[in-house]
């Protein structure tokens, strides 16, 4: 059986003729086949190049033919251009062709037209089927790992999306990341698209629609809170120049993991204005953890206990807020139908428990950070995904990190963990909730760290110091002076006229263990302070 290959310029005459004397070989011989390839004008040259560097053939004219011996277990014979295939059926078969120039020319249009409607067509058949484009970073940590199938699941997007996976890492990773593409493809989802890798940072988030950031390993060793903070800034302002040149215009980034949430994405929002709206942080993973403290202590499941809701620096110094919490199913003395529901805070009469013991679980949870592994990750990023894509359960409270607008009285410029409702494509900061004023020594500590970290990170600020009162921050009037920044103007230096504005509202210690004694001790439950942030970059370091 002879099998022959004829390719060619779509407009070219001289592939037009070899094409009519091969498929006049194919009708009239039993053991003649052809298999015909066009190419458009504009991308012939490049096409013929990668075809002859493959088989090491050299070859830079219209047409092309070769003959194949994949039956004989061999790479294709090349027999060369027009002449030499008219020589070869001549010789062979003792046929010719005797096409005038004119008809050559005709059918060359012909060719050339019907290529361009073939293109078109299968041009708008690949747009029916056009499939999310979703890239992760830092492929190969664990998180990633439990993520894939619930991406793959129709769970997160919906059960008529087509997704395409695209997992990005380093190049020394390649080989771990090839293993991840076949085990995804071994799923065999029937809404997994295709799945692919990227080492090329240079080419990431091309086309991306849907962008998770993961937390990334630490190149090298850090000693000091600072080096931590400072050396997220490289990677983030690459990632965020390639989204805002390689990714969709309306791409959605959403930022996990266990280190400096807050600080990743404000940085990330910083070096990618133009997408820095459709920036999220999430906060899911503490909201999960503190529900499940309270679920072991009311002898509950984690599911039945709703609005939690996580103020602050997600990784950081946050605020665990019960006012609003409540619990489902709750089996006691009242009982009612499923939507029935009782405050957490009135089911719980250990108030020694909330103070100490509950506190002091989830400060420990979040120092070491070994229980937010990749289980507990991937579930909080695809859960906020599917809220964001399909809106949250109406009137539950959800814990997100946004960019501030002053809302609750949070400076401008941070991003902070707030209450939010996901509806229509979009969130909505809950700022009609009741009796969830934050006083302003609370907000003020919460707000410290995450100022202090973007100007440390940013080299506006030379140390990272932890939030003191204003008979400590007297003592050192000069050396330290934090000032509030907006995103949408230059970064400004450090000021007086900003450090006076910022602590004119602080009270002494005294006063403020005064004023804390006056509040219900279930209103605000503290979580970590500045020296949970340099256990955890030393934990990611050595991960």
């Amino acid at each position: 059986m002879a099998k022959f290959v004829i390719a060619g310029r779509a407009d070219c005459p001289y592939y037009a003729k070899a094409e009519l004397l091969g498929d006049y070989l194919q009708k009239n011989l039993p053991d003649f086949r052809i298999y015909k390839i066009t190419q458009h004008p504009d991308v012939w040259e490049e096409w013929l190049r990668g075809v002859c560097e493959k088989n090491k053939w050299s070859h830079k004219t219209s047409p092309i033919i070769w003959r194949e011996l994949l039956d004989r277990g061999g790479k294709g014979l090349l027999l060369g251009g027009y002449n030499e295939f008219l020589e070869h059926a001549q010789l062979y078969y003792g046929v010719t062709s005797s096409m005038s120039t004119q008809l050559m020319m005709v059918i060359a249009k012909e060719n050339l037209k019907a290529h361009t409607e073939k293109e078109v067509e299968e041009k708008s058949l690949k747009d029916l089927v056009s499939p999310l484009q979703v890239w992760i970073t830092s492929a190969t940590t664990p998180a990633c790992y439990h993520l894939i199938p619930m991406l793959t699941s129709g769970e997160v997007f919906g059960m008529q999306t087509e997704i395409s996976l695209v997992l990005l890492g380093s190049k020394h990773v390649e080989e771990r990341l090839k293993a991840l593409v076949i085990e995804a493809e071994d799923l065999a989802s029937p809404l997994l698209h295709k799945v692919s890798i990227c080492t090329k940072e240079e080419e990431a988030f091309r086309g991306a629609q849907v962008v998770i950031i993961l937390d990334e390993h630490m190149d090298g060793e850090v000693y000091t809170l600072e080096d931590c903070l400072r050396s997220r800034v490289p990677l983030c302002r690459r990632y965020g120049g390639l989204m805002e040149k390689n990714a969709h215009a309306s791409v959605r980034v959403i930022v996990g993991g266990k280190s400096f949430v807050n600080l990743k994405t404000v940085l990330l929002m910083k070096f990618a204005p133009n997408i820095a709206r459709n920036m999220i942080a999430v906060a899911m993973g503490v909201e999960g953890e503190a529900k499940a403290a309270l679920a072991r202590k009311l002898r509950t499941t984690p599911a039945y206990i709703k609005d939690v809701i996580i103020w602050g620096n997600i990784s950081g110094n946050n605020y665990i807020d019960l006012r609003k919490a409540k619990v489902y199913n709750y089996k006691s003395a009242i009982c009612g139908p499923p939507h029935y529901s009782q405050p957490v805070l009135s089911l719980i009469f250990d108030s020694e428990w909330v103070k100490k013991e509950f506190v002091e679980t989830l400060k420990t949870l979040s120092v070491t950070g070994r229980h937010f592994g990749g289980i507990l990750a991937a579930h909080s990023i695809a859960t906020t995904l599917k809220y964001w894509y399909h809106g949250s359960p109406p009137g539950e409270i959800v814990s997100l990190g946004v960019l501030s607008e002053g809302q609750f009285g949070i400076p401008e410029g941070i991003v902070f963990s707030m209450p939010v409702k996901f509806e229509k494509g979009t969130w909505v900061v809950l700022t009609d909730l009741k009796d969830i004023e934050i006083s302003q020594q609370v907000m003020t500590r919460m707000t410290n760290d995450l100022i202090q970290e973007k100007l440390v990170a940013l080299g506006d600020l030379p140390t990272f110091q932890s939030y003191k009162s204003e008979t400590d921050l007297s003592k050192r009037h000069e050396e330290f002076i934090v000032p509030h920044i907006d995103d949408h103007q230059d970064e400004q230096r450090v000021s007086d006229e900003h450090k006076d504005s910022l602590y004119s509202d602080l009270v002494t210690d005294e006063e403020k263990d005064l004023a804390m004694s006056e509040v219900d001790f279930l209103d605000m439950i503290p979580q970590t302070t500045s020296e949970k942030l340099l256990q955890e970059s030393i934990n990611d370091s050595e991960g």
